[in-house]
C-alpha cells in the first residue's frame, strides 16, 4: 500500500488526488491535509459570492473526497502541528498545493496606512475566511481605488458597487452584507499601469458590470487605440475589449460609477493617518509594450484603497522557495525526492480554476512513475499521523465533520441564500463537537 499526503484542499489539490486516485485505485491512501476545518480553499474563499456557477465544481471534488481511499485532514497547519519532514517520514509522497493566499505588496510610500488592504484580505472578508473576519473595511468615505487590472480587481469593484437585492442568491456573509449595505462609497477607480489591450479581464466578468443595478462603467476611448488594432488581438482579448469599448455607449443615470482609468501608476498613498488621496503617474507604452512613466501626475480621492496585483505562497521550512516568484523553487513540479507541488505554489498565481487540473494530473504521473501502482511502502500514512497529531493535542476534522458543518451552514442560511458560511474556527469546531 502507498500512502500519499496532498497538502491543500482547493482546486489544485483535489484534482491532484482524484489523480492518484486513477492511477493507483485500491493501492493507495490519499490524505488531503488543509490548514481549516473545512475543505475547498479557493473555491470557498476566493470565489466570488455572486458567482455561484463557479463554485459548482465543489460538487466534482465531494465525489473525490468520498472515494474510498481518499481522506480529508483538516484543522492541521502544516509547518506548525507537523512539519513537512514528519509528513515525509508518514507518507510514500508528499504534495504541497497550497495556493498563494499572501498579496504581493505595492512597494510604494503610504502602503502602511489604515484603508489601504489586499484583494486577499477584501475578499477573504466578504467570503468568510477567518484570517479576515474582522477586517471592517472603511466603506464611509465616498471614494474607493481599486489597484489592477485583472478580474480579481473586476470582482472587489463589483463586490463594492452592487446593491443588497443583487446580492440574493449568493453565499456573501452577513457581516459583509450589511457593511456594503450601509456603505458611502459613489466612486469607483480601477487603477491599471498600461492600456485596454493589456488588460487580464475576461469577458463575462467585464460583461457583468453593463447590467449593474446602481453602478455606471466609466471609459475613456483616448485610452484606446484604433478599433482596427483590436484585430490583432487574441478572441477572448478582442472580445473583452469590444465590451470596454461598449462602456462609453451605456445611456443610464446610476448614482454610482466604475471608473477605468488606464495607464495610471500609483506613485504614493497620503494621508493623516488613513488613506485619503492616491498620487499617479500618468504612463504610456514602451518599445516592449511595458509602462514607462510621463511624469505627469494627478491625485484620486480614496479613503479604501484595494490593491489587486497578484498574490504569492507563503515559505514553508525546510521547504527550497523562490523568492521573486513567490512560489517553491520546484523542477516540473518535483521540489525534491518525494517532495512535489502543484497550481499556484508549483506556477505562480496564474491560470484559472481548470488549469489546476492538468497540473495536478502531470505531477500524479510523475508520482507514479517514480513509484508504480503495484510497488508497495512500509511508511505509515494517515493513521500514524492523526496519532502524533492527536499527541500535541491538535483537534483534526474529516470529510464527515464537514458534512455536519455544511449543513449547519445550510439550515442558517438567510432567504435566498445557499449557506450562512461560518466564519471562526472556533464556531466550526463547535459545530462537529470538538
Amino acid at each position: 500500500m502507498r500512502h500519499f499526503a496532498v497538502v491543500g484542499s482547493g482546486p489544485a489539490g483535489f484534482y491532484t488526488a482524484e489523480a492518484l486516485a486513477k492511477a493507483y485505485g485500491d493501492a493507495a491512501k490519499i490524505d488531503i491535509i488543509d490548514r481549516y476545518p473545512v475543505p475547498y480553499g479557493l473555491i470557498r474563499f476566493g470565489v466570488a459570492p455572486d458567482h455561484q456557477a463557479l463554485k459548482a465544481v465543489a460538487k466534482r471534488y465531494d465525489k473525490v473526497a468520498e472515494a474510498a481511499g481518499v481522506g480529508f485532514i483538516g484543522n492541521v497547519c502544516v509547518g506548525t502541528d507537523a512539519t513537512v519532514d514528519e509528513l515525509l517520514e508518514h507518507y510514500d509522497a508528499v504534495i504541497l498545493a497550497i495556493g498563494a493566499p499572501h498579496d504581493r505588496k505595492l512597494g510604494i510610500p503610504g502602503e502602511e496606512l489604515s484603508g489601504v488592504i489586499g484583494s486577499a484580505e477584501f475578499v477573504g472578508w466578504y467570503n468568510g475566511h477567518p484570517d479576515f473576519a474582522d477586517l471592517d473595511p472603511p466603506l464611509g468615505g465616498a471614494h474607493a481605488a481599486v489597484i489592477g487590472n485583472g478580474n480579481v480587481a473586476l470582482d472587489c469593484a463589483r463586490i463594492l458597487s452592487k446593491t443588497r437585492a443583487e446580492f440574493e442568491g449568493s453565499d456573501i456573509v452577513g457581516h459583509a452584507l450589511e457593511a456594503l449595505g450601509k456603505s458611502a462609497i459613489k466612486t469607483i477607480t480601477i487603477l491599471g499601469r498600461r492600456g485596454p489591450h493589456q488588460i487580464a479581464m475576461t469577458p463575462k466578468e467585464l460583461g457583468e458590470l453593463a447590467h449593474l443595478e446602481a453602478a455606471l462603467p466609466l471609459v475613456d476611448l483616448a485610452d484606446f487605440p484604433p478599433q482596427e488594432a483590436d484585430e490583432a488581438l487574441e478572441p477572448g482579448q478582442r472580445k473583452s475589449v469590444t465590451i470596454l469599448r461598449d462602456f462609453a455607449n451605456i445611456r443610464a443615470n446610476r448614482p454610482k460609477s466604475l471608473v477605468f482609468d488606464f495607464f495610471a501608476k500609483p506613485l504614493s498613498i497620503e494621508g493623516d493617518g488613513h488613506a485619503e488621496r492616491l498620487i499617479v503617474e500618468r504612463t504610456e507604452l514602451d518599445d516592449k509594450g511595458g509602462a514607462r512613466g510621463t511624469g505627469e501626475t494627478y491625485e484620486i480621492p480614496a479613503s479604501l484603497v484595494i490593491t489587486c496585483i497578484g498574490y504569492s505562497t507563503p515559505p514553508i521550512a525546510g521547504v527550497p522557495y523562490d523568492e521573486r516568484g513567490g512560489k517553491f523553487l520546484n523542477e516540473n513540479g518535483r521540489i525534491a525526492d518525494r517532495l512535489y507541488c502543484v497550481g499556484w505554489a508549483r506556477r505562480g498565481p496564474t491560470g484559472t480554476i481548470g488549469t489546476n487540473r492538468p497540473d495536478g494530473y502531470e505531477v500524479a504521473e510523475q508520482v507514479a512513475a517514480a513509484m508504480p501502482a503495484g510497488s508497495s511502502g512500509d511508511r505509515p500514512g494517515g493513521e500514524g499521523l492523526k496519532r502524533l497529531l492527536a499527541e500535541r493535542g491538535v483537534k483534526a476534522t474529516d470529510f464527515t465533520d464537514w458534512r455536519r458543518i455544511e449543513a449547519a451552514e445550510e439550515a442558517a442560511a438567510r432567504a435566498g441564500s445557499p449557506r450562512e458560511k461560518m466564519v471562526r474556527v472556533e464556531e466550526w469546531l463547535r459545530a462537529v463537537g470538538r
